[in-house]
């Protein structure tokens, strides 16, 4: 009798939670919809999952996570940099003018286009952190400097072996068998060495945003600037380290451009911005984050390199890839954004 008794009284331990729908639908709703796609497009295209066709896919991706990357770590400060897509093709039209023109090494080629982002970053941080220039504005003026800038050394012309120059010589250099290896190469085969470059910014900046203390008051710097002050953070110094990582890895993307195409092209930067910002911004919603975050940021790209490498074999049309891939990304930041607010 006391047994029951004793047993009636013993409060009941609470179940788990079951996971509800709307939550795996926010933290899950991106990997579902990729999925999604994945599996219609190998439906009507067989040779979408070769394994040929995915690297192919992730070396497209590359670039473009690696912008993606830069706008996240602005992103993380309060910021946002607009110029990275035009610092990519000014770097690697700098890279390719330092080896065609001038006939400099591969080292000296890549140094001197991330040397540009040091300084283009630099530049931001100055606008914004010292002027108060407003972030949108002073990126946005940047991206019309540099997109004027790698025009006038040419007469807006691209580089290629033997061009001709403005004063009437031709140019001697070449692409040199080490730097074009940097877009090009393919480790055992198969993985392509920019997809290699890729994790390894990645992993690096994953841990150091979402595992150090550095990391950590980049975040804070984004939520509160003057809170991270009275605690103690150099808030301009992190500001403006987060505008000079961004543009440097800008420049890196440039540069692995340059080696993948072989040529200083004065129309490849042309949707590089747009696609790292969507990267950066779907980021937001991979996992139910809510914040800018370089996990969720490589997610997004990969997002789009695979709608994009799928629209193309199917052969849609050039004119209706832009418009399904906004129709797509806006879906699934509705639905995601939409369900965590009711969660809310």
């Amino acid at each position: 009798m006391s047994s029951l008794a004793s047993s009636a009284a013993a409060p009941k331990v609470p179940s788990a939670p079951r996971p509800a729908l709307g939550d795996i639908a926010i933290k899950g709703g991106i990997f579902i919809l990729l999925a999604v796609l994945i599996a219609a497009f190998q439906y009507n295209e067989p040779a979408f999952l070769r394994v040929a066709n995915i690297f192919s896919i992730l070396q497209g991706v590359a670039i473009v996570a690696l912008l993606g990357i830069g706008v996240t770590v602005s992103s993380a400060v309060g910021g946002f940099d607009l110029s990275v897509g035009a610092l990519a093709a000014l770097s690697q039209m700098a890279a390719a003018y330092i080896l065609i023109v001038l006939g400099g090494s591969a080292y000296e080629a890549v140094a001197g286009a991330l040397a540009i982002g040091v300084l283009v970053g630099l530049l931001n941080g100055l606008l914004i952190v010292a002027l108060r220039v407003p972030d949108l504005l002073a990126t946005l003026g940047t991206l019309f400097l540099l997109a004027g800038a790698q025009l006038i050394p040419t007469g807006g012309r691209s580089i290629a072996p033997g061009m001709a120059l403005l004063d009437g010589s031709s140019a001697t250099g070449s692409f040199t068998e080490g730097f074009l290896a940097l877009g090009r190469y393919r480790v055992g085969g198969v993985v392509p060495v920019p997809v290699i470059i890729l994790a390894v910014v990645a992993l690096a900046f994953w841990f150091l945003m979402e595992r150090t203390r550095w990391g950590r008051v980049f975040y804070a710097v984004g939520g509160s600037e003057t809170a991270a002050h009275l605690a103690g953070a150099p808030t301009k110094l992190y500001r403006v380290s987060a505008y000079v990582i961004s543009a440097t890895i800008a420049s890196l993307g440039g540069v692995l451009l340059a080696a993948r195409i072989g040529r200083g092209d004065v129309s490849a930067g042309n949707s590089l911005m747009l696609d790292a910002v969507a990267a950066s911004l779907i980021g937001y919603a991979v996992l139910g984050a809510n914040r800018p975050n370089v996990f969720g940021t490589v997610v997004g790209a990969v997002f789009v390199g695979v709608l994009l490498n799928g629209l193309t074999m199917l052969n849609a049309p050039y004119y209706l890839q832009d418009f399904v891939k906004g129709a797509v990304l806006i879906g699934a930041l509705a639905v995601t954004f939409g369900l965590s607010r009711r969660s809310a």
